[in-house]
């Protein structure tokens, strides 16, 4: 297949469908519309008891698209248990060019000067496409999400997509939803003005972890 470019994946993304490829070494690409889709409502996010705890303990600085080309690589690394990988060139370099463009982001978090977990996905509108993430720490990838929420919500986002749903995200209140429902949902998100992914400063202080706590309590 060609190389995507970001206005194809822009024009996929508002009608409902994204990219996947077949494999890490493949160059094929194929386009995914799943008949029931996952999504992560932002007014019922549930964060864990114990996440919680890990949140106000600050173990990690939190920064936000200061290395999202490796957030997408370290994602499409083989990790024991998880398989192989959809991320491989064509994907990495789609995404990478619609970067640079504004429209995709990064959660990361580290530990010093080591990237021990994230995540990425794409701004379009109200809504957040979530693509993909990665723990090389304990919990890395769960804190970056509860990060990503809050800014989405303080942010006036009303659509995070998670794509499918895994037993990693039904502790945070992920569910399954009927394509048309779906694209309904997608459609209002599309509307008015566009979520504001820079409302909020990214910090790692325990100050900062207890304010993301309180967004999203408050939401409940």
């Amino acid at each position: 297949m060609d190389d995507i470019t970001p206005e194809t994946l822009l024009r996929a993304y508002a009608y409902g469908v994204f990219p996947m490829g077949e494999s890490r070494g493949s160059d094929t690409l194929y386009w995914v519309d799943p008949e029931e889709r996952g999504i992560l409502p932002l007014d019922t996010f549930h964060v864990p008891r114990r996440l919680a705890r890990t949140i106000k303990s600050d173990p990690f600085t939190v920064k936000v698209d200061t290395a999202f080309r490796s957030v997408m690589e370290l994602c499409a690394e083989d990790m024991p248990g998880r398989g192989g990988t959809w991320i491989n060139a064509a994907i990495l370099k789609a995404y990478t060019d619609l970067h640079a463009q504004g429209h995709t982001h990064s959660v990361e978090c580290w530990d010093g000067d080591q990237l021990v977990g994230g995540l990425y996905g794409v701004s379009l509108g109200r809504a957040f496409f979530g693509e993909s993430m990665f723990s090389r720490a304990r919990d890395a990838s769960k804190v970056a999400l509860v990060h990503l929420v809050a800014r989405l919500i303080q942010g006036g986002y009303v659509l995070l997509d998670t794509q499918f749903v895994t037993s990693h995200l039904t502790q945070f209140g992920a569910l399954e939803i009927p394509r048309e429902a779906y694209k309904a949902r997608l459609a209002d998100a599309l509307t008015g003005e566009p979520g504001t992914f820079y409302s909020v400063e990214a910090g790692g202080s325990e100050a900062a972890g207890a304010a993301i706590l309180q967004s999203i309590s408050q939401t409940s």
